[in-house]
């Protein structure tokens, strides 16, 4: 009779530590059990996923091997700690992996007691928290990036104002420019956020600060698949839209019979890339002098502002029924992003 209570005891003994090796081997995360000289004892299958080592390579070895040089010390005195029955709780440390790369990982360590009560080792969960690192990383950078545009915005708004405040309007026509100048900045901030801050394309662009001035049979975009930065969203959308302004005071997207070529491309003279984006207005009626458009915010947007944040050279040539901005430069100082000479 009491043999027979014995055998079954250990029969469900090796039952619990049959379940329990399953738990740990099917586990998503590492599981290592290690001697308290930090001899390794256990190693499970995400252990061999993660850090590269399989466990015949494993067992029996220092976990040192795991240890990057400069946190040796950090390893010793966790084993110190669980020698005397501390529980460490989760925390972030750095492990090195068999390809001697580096990995970010969320560490916990118990004490593993014999059957005495006695501490004869350590346990270790480990997580790996590369992806949650890096996604930390992508909003501090972000967060840069929103202080940064927030505070260019805000310079850009007081110009805006002092430029347009020079023009001798009455208040509601102030308040008209202002409010159509603000709404275009913030179309193209819609597009770099909408983005991930990675900036928007070039047709895009266009086709958001085009749409709110209609006459779109009278509109023609030419250009290559392209990525531009942040910076050069925020100035050629400015510039784009004060174009449009001009139309649609005294051109095409006033009503009159005509049409509107915008284009862009990339260019490669003498094994220099640059680029070059134009507006080419053609009416059938008569565009004033260039007198009258000499000054304004959106004479130095165009002349000034957006060729000097790009880097490049801004061309304005008025005739008779005919209307031409351009705006040239090397591809660096545009900053695009891709590869648009592949196009």
């Amino acid at each position: 009779m009491h043999s027979e209570r014995s055998e079954t005891h250990v029969d469900a003994t090796e039952l619990d530590r049959a379940r329990l090796a399953a738990i740990v081997d099917s586990s998503f995360d590492p599981i290592i059990s290690k001697d308290l000289d930090g001899t390794v004892r256990t190693w499970n299958r995400a252990a061999e996923q993660l850090f590269g080592y399989s466990a015949n390579e494993m067992i029996g070895a220092p976990i040192f091997k795991l240890i990057p040089p400069h946190l040796e010390e950090e390893e010793r005195a966790i084993l110190a700690r669980v020698s005397r029955g501390d529980r460490i709780s989760a925390f972030e440390t750095v492990r090195q992996l068999k390809n001697r790369t580096y990995v970010a990982i969320s560490l916990t360590v118990s004490p593993i007691r014999n059957a005495a009560g006695n501490i004869v080792g350590a346990s270790a969960i480990a997580r790996d928290i590369t992806a949650i690192k890096d996604r930390e990383r992508r909003i501090r950078i972000l967060l840069r990036e929103v202080n940064h545009r927030v505070k260019n915005q805000y310079s850009i708004i007081l110009s805006m104002i002092r430029q347009t405040a020079q023009g001798n309007y009455d208040s509601p026509t102030f308040e008209r420019h202002i409010t159509q100048r603000i709404m275009a900045l913030s179309a193209s901030h819609d597009l770099i956020v909408s983005a991930d801050w990675e900036g928007a394309t070039m047709a895009d662009l266009v086709a958001i600060q085009l749409k709110p001035f209609g006459r779109a049979e009278a509109l023609m975009f030419v250009g290559p698949a392209i990525m531009l930065t942040p910076t050069a969203v925020e100035n050629l959308g400015m510039a784009l839209h004060e174009l449009a302004l001009n139309s649609a005071r005294h051109g095409v997207l006033s009503g009159k019979p005509g049409k509107i070529e915008i284009s862009w491309q990339v260019e490669v003279p003498d094994n220099v890339p640059s680029f070059r984006v134009c507006w080419d207005e053609q009416t059938l009626g008569q565009f004033p002098s260039s007198g009258e458009l000499r000054s304004g915010f959106g004479s130095v947007v165009l002349r000034r502002v957006a060729p000097q944040a790009l880097n490049s050279v801004a061309e304005v040539v008025y005739e008779k029924s005919r209307f031409l901005w351009s705006l040239h430069g090397q591809l660096g100082g545009f900053t695009l992003k891709g590869n648009p000479l592949a196009d």
